[in-house]
């Protein structure tokens, strides 16, 4: 009997765990659920790569592997919708043939994708470059996901027709039939795709010709125009627009606050990964972090009107990830184009290996998070340096300097073989007047006076901007970041590889090597700065600059890219047991930036410039009116006493 009643207890005991998760699995499918899978800032990263990952370094991303993940998920929801919020392409080598073979609009069609959007990368390649991209992609009569774009604005001349320059453009985005928005239904949910592209990401795409309305107005627009043509039930930004820990710069979070219309947003351009999503109301906004390291999921129910988020995930993509053999042997073919196309012309194989690393150079992942010197950062610049001179030979004009944007350096390297590929990833940004991928460095001059004031862009603006954070090849110099802005440094001099310094001659015109892009930059600093610091590129004459284009480097008749100079660097070193091997000089810094973070009153306020001058002045000024203005005010209430 006493084993008969502990028998009942416990069937009794199971009936009364089972129903209420039975009711609650009953629930469950009788609503609305809706799976979102997702990826952003590829950057064309199709092969796995090394990073660190929790203090580690792993192997990981590539395409391969991520469409096994996309499949293992869809395995659970067979209508799960797949989207990429932007910045697909540039990084790697296969974006040589962006526009020629748009492989990875292609690639995204083998992998399943339902809809994806623009970020500003896309339009490195310019205007054209990006409208033959999109017209390749058609021609290849495979599979292409749906674009969708819906701030992007055609400026118009006179007569309010679209301007020249920009009708290839738009004739490929109409025969691609990119759309503000697009309605797909997956489990009979009609879910409404709005693609967006941040003021930020707009900055960053200088040469794209096209103009981008404000994500909050134009989302806000499209959506009303959506409700009014389209029974929808969910709300999805793919927004390449990014997110900030200073509330201010994360204008994704703005969207979700102004446009409380969208349901879920995914957010691309700052390549953060969030392992938990940002929820503001009932929106939610999720980002994968960058380059195919993890794939994002969302799973979102529909309770009363109102959906809720049931599952957030970013799953990592492990070497241990089967690949996709169909997407793989994809790969290899774009492969083989590249090398056919463009890697021949510099009789590089893209696998080849070319130098060793014996050390960990500077961890990318930490690089624009730290305002000082860098190895990688000298490296690069020694680099520019080294392959100008021995293309120029006996006609070298010695470079006093070669300066090194923090955003244009898009990996590092760490210990172990290096590959063509690997060097070209760490400079893979841009096109150059060619029409061919890679930023052309650039050689102009500036004044001593300049020169200094470059040191200071970096000491004073990299707070405000950490991408413009700058690395300089035959410079020193000292600030310290306390002082008042525009006036942190404290020294700049001259400096060779042996550490000997000179000083600057301010009247003295040096010549300077910098890639394109950021030579373009240059000029800007005066209007950014209201005036303040002033930087003007001459060339040997002494004439301001007015086309950079015109002042490229050439090796021959090839354009010298900045990927090119840093891999023939590389091939320059002493060989040990067969390999070129990176000297112990960059095992280090050099002195090359030097911060003097001290809070000594002497220290901050010593050596005053003009600018510095100037807002003492200011100041004093201020003071001064205040205290007659206090002054004033005492005395007359001293009178009203008296009387």
């Amino acid at each position: 009997m006493r084993k008969f009643f502990i028998i009942l207890t416990i069937i009794l005991l199971s009936f009364t765990y089972i129903l209420p998760v039975n009711k609650t699995a009953l629930a469950n499918e009788n609503k609305d659920k809706l799976t979102i899978i997702f990826t952003h800032d590829l950057h064309d990263n199709y092969y796995p790569f090394t990073a660190e990952r929790k203090g580690k370094l792993e192997q990981v991303g590539g395409f391969a592997k991520i469409a096994r993940i996309i499949e293992d998920e869809k395995a659970k929801n067979p209508d799960a919708l797949v989207v990429d919020a932007g910045d697909y392409a540039m990084g790697t080598l296969f974006q040589t043939i962006f526009a020629t073979e748009a492989p990875t609009l292609r690639l995204f069609g083998k992998m399943d994708y339902d809809v994806v959007t623009f970020g500003n990368h896309e339009f490195d390649f310019r205007a054209d470059g990006l409208a033959d991209s999109l017209f390749a992609a058609l021609e290849s009569g495979e599979d292409i996901p749906p674009i969708v774009a819906s701030n992007i604005i055609y400026p118009t001349d006179d007569n309010g027709n679209i301007i020249e320059s920009l009708q290839h453009l738009h004739d490929a985005m109409d025969a691609y039939d990119v759309q503000d928005y697009t309605v797909i239904e997956k489990s009979g949910i009609r879910i409404g795709v709005i693609g967006l592209l941040g003021e930020e990401a707009a900055g960053d795409a200088p040469m794209s010709g096209v103009e981008f309305d404000h994500i909050v107005d134009a989302a806000q627009a499209t959506i009303d125009r959506m409700k009014e043509e389209e029974d929808v039930d969910f709300i999805l930004a793919i927004s390449h627009s990014g997110t900030d820990e200073n509330p201010s710069k994360s204008e994704d979070e703005e969207l979700a606050k102004e446009v409380p219309d969208i349901d879920a947003i995914i957010s691309g351009h700052s390549h953060t990964l969030h392992e938990e999503p940002i929820i503001h109301g009932d929106t939610v906004i999720g980002s994968s972090g960058s380059y195919g390291q993890y794939v994002g999921v969302m799973e979102l129910i529909q309770d009363s009107n109102q959906w809720t988020l049931d599952r957030y995930e970013t799953i990592p993509v492990t070497e241990d990830v089967k690949d996709v053999e169909d997407v793989a042997k994809e790969i290899e073919h774009f492969k083989d184009i590249v090398q056919d196309t463009y890697l021949d012309t510099y009789d590089w194989d893209f696998h080849q290996i070319i130098a060793r690393a014996p050390f960990d150079l500077s961890n990318f992942a930490t690089l624009s998070k730290k305002h000082d010197e860098s190895t990688i950062g000298n490296l690069i610049g020694d680099s520019y340096r080294h392959t100008i001179q021995e293309i120029e030979g006996a006609d070298y004009d010695d470079i006093a300097a070669a300066v090194v944007p923090v955003g244009n350096i898009r990996s590092s390297f760490p210990k172990g073989d290096i590959t063509v590929s690997d060097a070209f990833n760490v400079l893979a940004l841009g096109v150059g007047k060619d029409g061919s991928s890679g930023y052309p460095l650039v050689s102009a001059y500036l004044t001593g006076k300049e020169l200094k004031t470059v040191a200071e862009v970096d000491a004073s603006v990299t707070p405000l901007f950490n991408d413009v954070q700058l690395y300089m090849s035959g410079l020193t110099y000292t600030f310290n970041p306390n002082r008042i802005i525009f006036n942190k440094v404290t020294n700049v001099q001259l400096q060779d590889m042996d550490g000997n310094r000179t000083e600057i001659d301010d009247d003295k015109l040096y010549r300077i090597a910098v890639g394109l892009y950021s030579a373009q930059m240059l000029p800007l600093v005066t209007d950014l700065s209201y005036g303040l610091l002033k930087i003007e590129p001459k060339d040997k004459d002494g004439k301001i600059i007015e086309d950079f284009e015109e002042h490229i480097i050439y090796d021959g008749d090839q354009e010298l890219k900045e990927w090119y100079a840093l891999a023939n660097y590389l091939s320059s070193f002493e060989k040990v047991d067969g390999l070129p091997e990176i000297p112990t000089y960059y095992e280090q810094t050099h002195d090359r930036k030097v911060v003097h973070d001290s809070k000594n009153i002497i220290d901050i306020f010593k050596q005053p410039n003009k600018i510095t001058l100037a807002i003492y002045a200011i100041a004093l000024t201020i003071l001064l009116i205040l205290f007659f203005i206090i002054r004033f005010i005492v005395k007359k209430v001293q009178r009203r006493r008296q009387n």
